[in-house]
Parts: structure tokens; C-alpha cells; sequence
């Protein structure tokens, strides 16, 4: 049988691997902290799992439009009216299986083979990949910690090529945690719209971000480019990673072309998921989730503190997605063999920094702190006994 040059080409995403070498250690009996996937442990609010028990009561479970259900694409518009003083038609809301299935949607609608594309690295490997698969030449813009390891306005600018035809930005992100300056994404997405040039905008975790000294949330790209592609999902902040629904706002231009391809591609989300999802728009589903925010504070302060005291830096503090992404290099160890040995010597799991990008592939680590305080305490004293034995 003939595999295609796509699925041969494309990299594992070694947190998964990672992932099921810690399974393989549990099956044998061992306790594993695992730090390595991006998994909040609190589950769905509680209305929403009741929303779903009640969706489940024999009801036929039909197809849904493409685009989604208009109840649900009405209450996310409304959430960003409310949360972040943006009016969003619902129109321009496309219901995706996964902020996942919102990329390749995007992807499929606007990229050509051979076009270019630019992505900061380090960030999440999975869009780059979608994008290769659909025929971009990505090139992956290095970054800093001068620059919060986000793309800016100047990096894009000098990498731009007659061939760019668009800009992908994770704010948070994944890897590092880190928001792009609010000032700076508008000027990033000002110079993409100038020329012409698409901008897609990775905001899963962006009502996760920190509030800003009046209590305000982080603003939506949408706040100051209404044409851009906003990805977004219920499995961060609302904690449905397993319920796999997740949305786009996207251009009304754009919304004919999705809904050919969601059509083709996926026919709709999940039907049940999306009946349940109508519950995280409520009072109380908001309330919960944002008592959820504030823990999640907690057990970064709890994470940086303990790394601090094992001298592994964190070059940039976070300030929204569950991450930290610290420096190994002063171990001695390799990324990999630091993740490696850390999980077979003290079953902590870990991501290297391999999965993200070039720059700091083989000098920093990706810690999640979407695990409980108490499994997050357990993970730093272990790994202060791996570190001791190194040094």
C-alpha cells in the first residue's frame, strides 16, 4: 500500500507520545504526574454535564446545519458582546468539531499550495502541520524572550516575502503562555491587512488570560480587526477537551466557503455536545469557570515558585494559557533527555521542547499546569530530586 508523501511527512506531537509512555508506566502499576498535556482537571461545569444527561433522553439526534446550531452560534456571539464589548453577527460564527477542525476549515478556505505562511516559533506544532498538509511553506519566525516569544510587527516585517500570504498567532499560547501586547497584535494584524494578507488568530485560551487592573478581560483580536479569522473552543476555559466542539468567527465573506467545506469535510459538530454546550453561556456556568481562572492562577504562582527554587528559570512568566516553558540547558540535559529521564527516573511527564519549533528545541521544557495542586506539588519535588541527583 502507497502512503502519501502528507502523512509521511508529518512529525509526531511528542507530548502525545510522551502521553503514552506515561500510560505504558501506569499499566505497570506507577503513579505518574503527568505535566505534559494541555488537559484541565476540573471537567465541564456541572450544568453542562446536566445538559447534556438531559440532551441524552432518547431524542433523535439528528444532523445539525453545517455551520452549526443557531442557538449555540447566537450565545457565542453574545458572549462576545458581553465578555469582550465586541458585536459579532452570528452569522460569521462557524461551530467546529475542536478548535482543531475550525484550523483546517481555515486552512482549506485560504491557503494555495506554495503559499507562505508565518508562524513564531516556538508555538503549537499542530498548526503548522495543518497548514503544510494544505500546501503552505510555513516558515517559522524566531522569537524571544525579549518579545514574550510571540511574533511582532517588526520580525514579521523582515521576514515578509513576495510569497506571504498570511500570518497564524496563538495569543496565549502554547507553548509559553505568553499574550502578544495587545498595541502589537493590532500592529501585527494593521501590516498583515495593509498587503493584503490574511490573519488568523488562535485565541483558545484567551478567556483563561489574566484580567487587567480594572477587572477587564483580555480584548478579542475581533475588538480591532473584525476581518480576521478568530479561533476559539470550549475545551480550555469551559473544560471539554474530550466533548470536542470549538468554534471560528470568521469574515462574512469567508462563511459560503466554510460551510461548502465544513458540508464535505465533517457535515457538523457533534450534535449532543452542542445541545449541552447552549449551558456554559449561563450565569452560573460563567461563575464556575471563573472561580476555575482564578485556581488556575494559584497553581501558576504554586509551579513558578517551585521551579524557582530548583534553579530552573522561566525566561517569561505567563499570563493566560496553562503553561510554563523553562530553561534546562544549565542541567547538562537536552530537552528530550531531560523530558526522557524525568519521566523514567521520577515518572514525571513532561513535553520537550522539540514539538514546538527550532530555536529552543534542545534548551526548554513545557510544563502544564492544568493538573491539580496537589499532583502540581507532587511533580516539583520530584523533579527537585531528579535535579539534585544531576548536579
Amino acid at each position: 500500500m502507497r502512503i502519501s508523501q502528507r502523512a509521511q511527512s508529518v512529525a509526531p506531537f511528542y507530548a502525545m507520545e510522551f502521553g503514552k509512555h506515561a500510560a505504558a508506566l501506569e499499566a505497570q502499576g506507577h503513579h505518574v504526574v503527568k505535566l505534559s498535556l494541555g488537559e484541565p482537571d476540573f471537567g465541564a461545569p456541572p450544568a453542562v454535564v446536566e445538559a447534556m444527561r438531559t440532551a441524552m433522553d432518547g431524542r433523535p439526534m439528528s444532523y445539525t446545519e453545517a455551520l452549526g446550531m443557531p442557538s449555540l452560534r447566537q450565545a457565542i456571539a453574545g458572549f462576545y458582546g458581553e465578555r469582550h464589548g465586541v458585536d459579532v453577527d452570528p452569522g460569521r460564527v462557524v461551530v467546529t468539531a475542536g478548535a482543531s477542525a475550525a484550523l483546517v476549515l481555515g486552512a482549506a478556505a485560504l491557503v494555495d499550495a506554495g503559499d507562505e505562511v508565518l508562524i513564531g516559533d516556538p508555538s503549537y506544532p499542530c498548526n503548522r502541520q495543518i497548514m503544510e498538509s494544505f500546501g503552505a511553506r510555513v516558515t517559522l519566525v524566531p522569537t524571544s524572550a525579549a518579545s514574550r516569544f510571540q511574533l511582532d510587527a517588526d520580525s514579521v516585517r523582515s521576514h515578509w516575502t513576495d510569497g506571504t500570504r498570511g500570518i497564524m498567532v496563538a495569543t496565549p499560547s502554547n507553548p509559553t503562555g505568553t499574550s502578544v501586547p495587545e498595541g502589537e497584535l493590532a500592529a501585527l494584524c494593521d501590516l498583515a491587512r495593509e498587503r493584503d494578507a490574511w490573519r488568523i488568530v488562535d485565541e483558545i485560551y484567551l478567556d483563561l488570560g489574566d484580567h487587567d487592573d480594572q477587572d477587564r478581560p483580555p480584548r478579542s483580536a475581533l475588538s480591532y480587526d473584525p476581518d480576521a479569522v478568530v479561533i476559539n473552543s470550549f475545551s480550555k476555559y469551559f473544560g471539554m477537551t474530550g466533548w470536542r466542539l470549538g468554534w471560528c468567527v470568521v469574515p462574512e465573506i469567508l462563511v459560503p466557503a466554510l460551510e461548502r467545506l465544513a458540508q464535505n469535510y465533517f457535515l457538523c459538530a457533534s450534535t449532543p455536545a452542542q445541545h449541552a454546550a447552549l449551558a456554559c453561556f449561563t450565569p452560573d456556568s460563567l461563575a464556575v469557570c471563573e472561580e476555575r481562572r482564578a485556581e488556575f492562577g494559584r497553581r501558576r504562582a504554586l509551579v513558578l515558585d517551585g521551579l524557582a527554587q530548583l534553579g530552573l528559570p522561566v525566561p517569561v512568566p505567563p499570563d493566560g494559557a496553562f503553561y510554563v516553558y523553562f530553561d534546562v540547558s544549565g542541567t547538562g540535559l537536552t530537552s528530550w533527555e531531560f523530558c526522557a529521564r524525568a519521566l523514567q527516573e521520577v515518572h514525571v511527564a513532561l513535553t520537550p521542547g522539540r514539538d514546538f519549533g527550532v530555536g529552543t528545541a534542545e534548551t526548554h521544557v513545557r510544563l502544564s499546569y492544568a493538573a491539580s495542586a496537589g499532583e502540581l506539588r507532587e511533580g516539583i519535588a520530584r523533579l527537585g530530586k531528579f535535579v539534585a541527583a544531576l548536579r
